[in-house]
């Protein structure tokens, strides 16, 4: 009779994975990530009055409002007509010094300024924001939308 050689079977064993190189990645990606992001600045709580909520006040309605016009650039003039006046025309930052200065010395001329804003259609909305930023900033909040492009 012949004799069967018996193998001794090797036990597998489960494979291991040994993840502690990855979370050291997975925080090094995370550390990249928040040191590159730009914190954007934050935006102003914009009170609104709706045409019904309309205080009652007599010498508001003789008081002609400050036109502010936006085009499709993002240029920022104020006046209407011949008295317009180009203010802020780059776009790219977010700060309008030069409307600012003039809505700080409408804020202190007039009680309650109104503020007009005409906005082409083209015009980003980001540039609207930095200019309700500014009114905000400054105190006014009598603004009134138009959908009238003068310019």
């Amino acid at each position: 009779m012949a004799r069967h050689k018996s193998y001794a079977v090797a036990q597998e064993t489960e494979p291991a994975l040994d993840i502690s190189s990855l979370i050291d990645v997975c925080f090094l990606l995370l550390i990249y990530f928040l040191v590159v992001t730009t914190i954007q600045k934050r935006e102003m709580d914009v009170p609104m009055l709706l045409p019904g909520d309309r205080v009652e006040n007599s010498d508001s309605d003789s008081i002609e409002p400050l036109f502010i016009t936006v085009d499709e650039h993002g240029a920022i003039s104020t006046g209407s007509g011949p008295s317009m006046m180009l203010l802020d025309t780059d776009a790219s930052s977010r700060d309008l010094p030069l409307l600012t200065q003039q809505l700080v010395l409408l804020s202190a001329t007039r009680k309650t300024p109104l503020v007009q804003i005409n906005i082409h259609e083209m015009t980003a909305q980001q540039r609207v924001l930095d200019v309700l930023n500014a009114l905000v900033g400054v105190g006014i909040h009598h603004v009134t939308f138009t959908d009238f492009f003068q310019g």
